[in-house]
């Protein structure tokens, strides 16, 4: 029996209060619902998926790199590092497995700031809008 394919799941700011966070933007899923929704699809898939937060920049980008370097293909919820974060741009772009961007919200119904995204051109792809399903339909993606 072969290994799973691990898979990373990465998060940006503020992802860690979903569930308080502005329900009616975000939903009503926790965190915790996030990473069990996350890791029992990953299973299910025949992936081993590995669900992250931070609200560090200088972290996330330390991820990339480990992607990078692992060959890992990854699921990332920039958070609002998605409209300015030049650095984590630069290292998504050395992904060398896809690398799926999402959004719990579609950013282009909100606020005009949330309309640029730095990642997307570098993503292999970018899944918004589909609450916290946009993770479930990164990972079938990714399979």
């Amino acid at each position: 029996m072969s290994t799973p394919q691990r898979v990373l799941v990465l998060n940006g700011p503020n992802l860690g209060r979903l569930g308080s966070r502005e329900p009616d933007v975000y939903g009503s899923t926790s965190y915790a619902g996030l990473v069990e929704r996350c890791t029992a699809l990953g299973k299910e898939l025949g992936l081993e998926v590995e669900v992250r937060e931070t609200n560090d920049e200088g972290e996330m980008i330390r991820w990339l790199h480990e992607a990078a370097d692992g060959k890992l293909p990854v699921v990332i919820n920039p958070g609002a590092f998605t409209h300015y974060s030049y650095g984590m741009r630069d290292a998504a772009s050395q992904r060398t497995a896809p690398l799926i961007e999402v959004h719990i919200s579609n950013p282009h119904t909100r606020e005009e700031f949330r309309h640029t995204s730095v990642i997307s051109a570098v993503a292999s792809g970018t899944i918004a809008g589909f609450g916290i399903g946009s993770y479930e339909l990164a990972l079938r993606a990714l399979v």
